[in-house]
C-alpha cells in the first residue's frame, strides 16, 4: 500500500463535508500512485438532486485544455510540420506584421512596430503578447475592444463565432506587449488550437482523438458530449456573488450538448477521471502509456520545465498564487512552501471546478472534478490536495 486506509478516509470525510454544507453538490477524484488507484465519488450530480456521482461522470475540464493542446502542437514539432521558434505568420496570416501598444492603458493607434513575429514558443508559454494580466483594467481601450469582440476570455461556446472570423477578430487589434516580452493568460492558448488545426489539415477535435484520445483510450473525452452520453454530464453551477446560493452557469442541454463552432483550445473540452488518468500518467511516463507513444521523452522534459523568465515568473505569481512556473502548456511547481508543492510536479486547473497535476518523485497522478466555478471552488481545490499528499504512506 503506498496511502494510509486511514488517511485516506480522512481525506473522504473532508472533501464530503464540503459537499454536506452545500459548496457544491458532488465531486469525483482519482489519485493513482505506482499502481496503486483509488477513486471516491461524493454527493449528487445536481443541486436539489438524488441521482448519485459516478466514476464514469462527464466533467467539463475548462483550463486542463490547455495542457492537452499543448500535447497536439508538439506531436507535430516532432514531426517536423512545425517548430517551437518559427514565426507562425504562414499558418496564422491574421497575426503577421503585428502592432504593439505603447503601454497598456495607451488608445489603439498608439502603437509600436513589433520586434519579431510571434512564435509557436510564445503560444506555448503564453507569451504571445495578448491575454489577460492582472494590470488590464476594464477602463482601458484595449479591454474594451477585447470585450466587444468576445476576446477578453475565450471563445464560448454560445457566442464563438467560426475560427476564421474569430481570428480575423483578434488580427484587427494591437498587442498589449511585444511578443515574448510577457506572460499573458488564456489566449495562446485558443490560438495555438488553430494553428494546430491549421498545420495538421484537420479539424482540432479529430486530430486530438486520433494522436491522443483513441491510441491512450480516452473514449469519453472531446469538445461535446454526444445524446447517448449526455446522462453523465451533470450540470454546472456558479455561486451567487451576495447569498452564496448555487446558481445554475451551464445545464446538461447547454454549451457542451453540441460541436461548437470553435472548439476552444483553452478550455473547451470534457472528461472523465478515469480518461485524464491515462493523459496524466502517459506524461508522468515521459510520453508513453502502455504500447502507445505519444510524446518521447524529451518532448515532455521541455514540456515539463519551467521556461518563464525571474520577471514573467513574477507576474504570473499573481494567478499561481503558489511557487509555480510555466512550461509549455501547463505550470511547473518550482519550490515547496506548502506539503502539496512538491518541486517538479506539474498540472493546471480548470475554472469549472477540475484540477489535475502529476508528480514524477512521488510517481503520483491525481485529478479532482467537479461542477462548480472558480472562484468558490477554491478551498475544494486546496484541501483536495492537502488531502492526497498527507495519504501518501512512505
Amino acid at each position: 500500500m503506498t496511502f494510509s486506509a486511514s488517511r485516506l478516509q480522512r481525506m473522504h470525510n473532508m472533501l464530503a463535508s464540503h459537499v454536506e454544507k452545500g459548496t457544491l453538490p458532488g465531486l469525483v477524484t482519482l489519485i493513482s500512485r505506482r499502481g496503486e488507484t483509488h477513486v471516491d465519488a461524493i454527493g449528487h450530480v445536481a443541486v436539489e438532486g438524488s441521482v448519485p456521482m459516478q466514476r464514469d461522470t462527464i466533467f467539463r475540464i475548462a483550463s486542463m485544455t490547455k495542457p492537452v493542446t499543448a500535447v497536439a502542437a508538439l506531436i507535430l514539432v516532432e514531426e517536423c510540420r512545425l517548430r517551437l521558434d518559427d514565426p507562425v505568420d504562414e499558418w496564422l496570416p491574421e497575426l503577421a506584421n503585428r502592432r504593439v501598444l505603447q503601454r497598456l492603458d495607451a488608445p489603439l493607434h498608439e502603437t509600436v512596430p513589433a520586434e519579431r513575429s510571434i512564435t509557436l514558443r510564445d503560444l506555448l508559454t503564453l507569451r504571445m503578447g495578448f491575454g489577460f494580466v492582472m494590470d488590464l483594467s476594464p477602463a482601458f481601450p484595449i479591454w474594451q475592444a477585447m470585450s466587444e469582440r468576445h476576446l477578453a476570455i475565450g471563445p464560448e461556446p454560445t457566442t464563438a463565432p467560426s475560427i476564421d472570423v474569430w481570428m480575423q477578430s483578434l488580427g484587427s487589434l494591437p498587442l498589449m506587449a511585444q511578443p515574448g516580452e510577457r506572460w499573458m493568460y488564456e489566449t495562446g492558448s485558443d490560438v495555438l488550437g488553430v494553428l494546430v488545426e491549421r498545420a495538421a489539415g484537420q479539424p482540432l477535435g479529430d486530430f486530438m482523438r486520433e494522436r491522443i484520445f483513441e491510441p491512450l483510450g480516452m473514449k469519453d473525452t472531446a469538445f461535446h458530449v454526444p445524446p447517448e452520453k449526455r446522462h453523465r454530464l451533470p450540470p454546472c453551477y456558479q455561486a451567487n456573488h451576495e447569498t452564496g446560493a448555487l446558481e445554475l452557469f451551464d445545464d446538461v442541454s447547454g454549451h457542451w450538448s453540441r460541436p461548437p463552432a470553435f472548439p476552444s483550445d483553452g478550455g473547451g473540452l470534457v472528461s472523465t477521471v478515469d480518461d485524464f488518468l491515462t493523459f496524466g500518467q502517459m506524461l508522468l511516463n515521459k510520453g508513453k502509456l502502455g504500447h502507445a507513444r505519444t510524446l518521447s521523452r524529451p518532448a515532455v522534459e521541455v514540456m515539463t520545465t519551467n521556461q518563464l523568465t525571474d520577471q514573467q515568473q513574477q507576474e504570473a505569481s499573481s494567478f499561481f498564487v503558489e511557487p509555480r512556473g510555466w512550461g509549455l502548456g501547463l505550470s511547473v511547481v518550482i519550490g515547496r512552501n506548502d506539503l502539496s508543492m512538491a518541486p517538479g510536479r506539474f498540472g493546471w486547473e480548470g475554472g469549472y471546478g477540475t484540477s489535475w497535476a502529476s508528480d514524477p518523485k512521488e510517481e503520483l497522478v491525481a485529478i479532482l472534478m467537479a461542477q462548480l466555478l472558480f472562484p468558490q471552488a477554491a478551498a475544494v481545490y486546496q484541501d483536495f490536495w492537502t488531502g492526497v499528499y498527507q495519504a501518501i504512506d512512505d
